[in-house]
């Protein structure tokens, strides 16, 4: 699976989380062409679903934005012919999130002036044609913003199962004076196992989280460097091994051809019994049917926070099934979570026009291995 390299290499974590609400700096002035060091603020508009920048930026956030930007619109759009012609010849900007219209040639027609879009989110394969980069538009990503949240909701996850707190919820619930805690013996975060897949922007703050704790961390990763700094608070090693070592194993992998069906039935039947298998990641990448049949077994547990599809029927088995927690896609960034995707793209704002180089570009050849 050689994208799992490029996709590891593309959004190396760091140890330090720089996307902090305090980062937003205070409204300045607008800029000027005579402002000295810095070129007349560029045109610039939202494309997004409504009322998502204020969700991201909030009034900080926003009067931050105004004095670095010239928005032709307050209001975002999903469509950009909404702008109207004359506006969108202006554009050399585009700040773009969730519910962003889809744009290649004819919408890079209409922006002849287009030098930069910024991603209030992860994958911008679902609106980027590659005919922008061949445009030599400039795009980023709040992607590593964006695992912040999710590596946080799996830590709390692995810690949760490895103390058994979800299973002995379970019980207690239905059979409150049948299971005296005397009846887990396995339970506990002293000296665990746990299984991370894919050296990915989530995979890697997650092995940082898990850092502190009395735990071994195994990594699946198949062309990680042999000088990669997560190594220094990870053991490398092959898929099977992983799975037959740990009793909590969470996937992290894009969801690249290579990694579809990358957990199937084989691959399950390593895991031990009572073992957990979380999934913040994408849904095929592992065999819902086969982890179906072992949950039904009761010989594995799962934390699932993707599905296929979104939402899962009524009477899909995994809803019934044992030992399972079922989230509705919670883990990315939600309600004040949002403001880090925000400070993200406002430092990729003062860096476009400071001149400087983008903190998180997105380059054609990224996209493959993107989510």
């Amino acid at each position: 699976m050689p994208s799992l390299r490029a996709f590891g290499n593309a959004v190396a974590e760091s140890k330090r989380n720089p996307w902090t609400p305090s980062r937003a700096k205070k409204a300045e002035k607008p800029m000027t062409s005579g402002s000295p060091g810095l070129r007349a603020a560029p045109a610039a508009a939202f494309a997004m679903q409504p009322g998502l920048p204020a969700a991201l930026f909030g009034e900080e956030g926003l009067a931050a934005l105004a004095t670095r930007l010239d928005l032709v619109s307050a209001d975002p759009v999903e469509d950009l012919a909404a702008l109207g012609r004359a506006a969108l010849a202006r554009i050399e900007v585009l700040v773009t999130g969730w519910g962003a219209p889809a744009i290649g040639a004819a919408e890079l027609a209409s922006m002849p002036r287009l030098r930069a879009v910024f991603h209030a989110a992860g994958t911008v394969k679902g609106h980027l044609d590659p005919a922008v980069w061949e445009r030599g538009v400039r795009v980023t990503t709040a992607a590593r913003a964006n695992a912040y949240p999710v590596a946080e909701y799996t830590l709390g996850m692995i810690l949760l199962e490895g103390k058994g707190v979800l299973r002995i919820a379970e019980d207690y619930r239905t059979e409150p004076l049948e299971h005296p805690l005397a009846d887990y013996p396995d339970i506990g975060n002293y000296r665990r196992t746990v299984g991370i897949v894919s050296a990915s922007a989530v995979g890697r703050r997650v092995i940082q989280l898990l850092a502190p704790f009395d735990l071994r961390v195994l990594l699946y990763d198949p062309l990680l460097s042999d000088d990669d700094p997560i190594l220094a608070l990870a053991e490398r090693v092959e898929l099977a091994e992983l799975l037959r070592g740990s009793s909590i194993v969470s996937v992290h992998a894009p969801l690249l051809p290579e990694t579809r069906g990358l957990i199937g039935a084989a691959e399950l039947a390593l895991m031990p019994d009572g073992a957990t298998l979380i999934n913040t990641a994408r849904a095929p990448i592992v065999d819902e049917a086969a982890l179906a049949a072992e949950l039904a077994a009761r010989r594995l547990r799962a934390v699932l926070d993707v599905t296929e599809p979104e939402p899962l029927p009524l009477d899909h088995p995994l809803r019934s099934a044992p030992g399972v927690l079922l989230t509705p896609h919670v883990a990315g960034a939600l309600g004040n979570e949002l403001r880090r995707l925000g400070a993200s793209v406002l430092d990729e704002v003062e860096r476009f026009v400071r001149g400087e180089p983008a903190g998180f570009p997105v380059r054609q050849q990224d996209l493959r291995a993107m989510a």
